[in-house]
């Protein structure tokens, strides 16, 4: 016990400003990559190589085994070199969330000619939102923030429309030929209508309650992953309303509390330089997850 102490206060003594910083930043690094992989599939092969790792470790050094620890040794360039292979989805959004970071502009706002009433706006998205859930009509309304949505929009039938919930109805009607794909607003008009979103590669819905939501939810939780988008779904099973946003879902909620959401996204505060490039790298720490 003597000889631990003295070597824990040999270690502090050669602390320095630089020692610390130095941990901090590593610390930063581990941090940000393991936020980063919550709630993937990555997270579980991290597991995997993490507990591989271990037992390799203990392997080598408890038991004198040559022949085995030639073979860890000679393999592990191999391994350390397929990690980018295996977690090269992450590794992508991580990367386009990195150069997205400068962004710092509102596309609901970004012609100064055309004044976009927010409220007004998102008033009508949550009358359209009700009203589809009291009739259980399904529906994906995703919003545009930041990010561009082009490459979406193209897959999409162009509009360049009002927002009103009368429309959004029509749209949604069970079997017209728009009612199946997505709705994208951006500047503060329906630009296009069955648009094809990217589908959810995470785990988030495969450990809630409702493991069997369909191609909607998992489309506006993809389009969450990978912009800073928000979307709203309506269930065509039970008419419950949900949002998404930075790979995080809010499930049945009613429309005060959606409302009370969509202008939280998009108040002004909400869209400074320096809160928009925290939430770049800690999206986390500003979307509430319920299950």
């Amino acid at each position: 016990m003597a000889n631990f102490l003295n070597n824990v206060l040999f270690i502090f003594e050669r602390l320095n400003w630089l020692s610390v910083l130095d941990i901090l930043l590593v610390t930063l690094i581990f941090f940000v990559v393991l936020y980063s992989l919550r709630d993937t599939q990555a997270m579980v092969l991290l597991r995997g190589v993490i507990f591989l790792v271990v037992a390799l470790v203990l392997l080598t050094t408890l038991v004198e085994l040559p022949a085995f620890s030639w073979l860890v040794q000679s393999a592990l360039p191999a391994l350390l070199l397929a990690i980018p292979v295996i977690f090269a989805p992450e590794l992508r959004r991580a990367l386009e969330r990195l150069g997205r970071a400068g962004t710092f502009t509102l596309p609901l706002s970004k012609e100064p000619a055309q004044e976009v009433d927010i409220p007004k706006l998102l008033r009508s998205v949550t009358e359209a939102a009700a009203r589809l859930s009291a009739r259980q009509h399904g529906a994906l309304i995703v919003i545009q923030r930041m990010d561009s949505l082009e490459q979406y929009i193209e897959t999409g039938v162009q509009m360049r429309a009002h927002v009103t919930p009368e429309l959004l109805l029509q749209i949604f009607y069970p079997d017209t030929p728009l009612h199946d794909g997505a709705v994208i607003i951006a500047d503060g008009r329906i630009v296009a209508a069955a648009c094809v979103m990217p589908l959810s590669a995470s785990g988030v819905l495969n450990r809630s309650p409702e493991r069997q939501m369909g191609l909607r939810h998992r489309a506006a939780l993809g389009v969450s992953e990978i912009s800073d988008a928000v979307s709203v779904v309506v269930s065509e099973q039970s008419g419950s309303i949900s949002i998404s946003h930075a790979g995080r879902m809010i499930r049945r909620i009613d429309p005060e509390r959606l409302e009370n959401i969509l202008l939280a996204f998009f108040r002004p505060d909400a869209t400074t330089p320096q809160r928009v490039w925290v939430k770049r790298f800690f999206p986390y720490l500003f979307t509430r997850r319920d299950d």
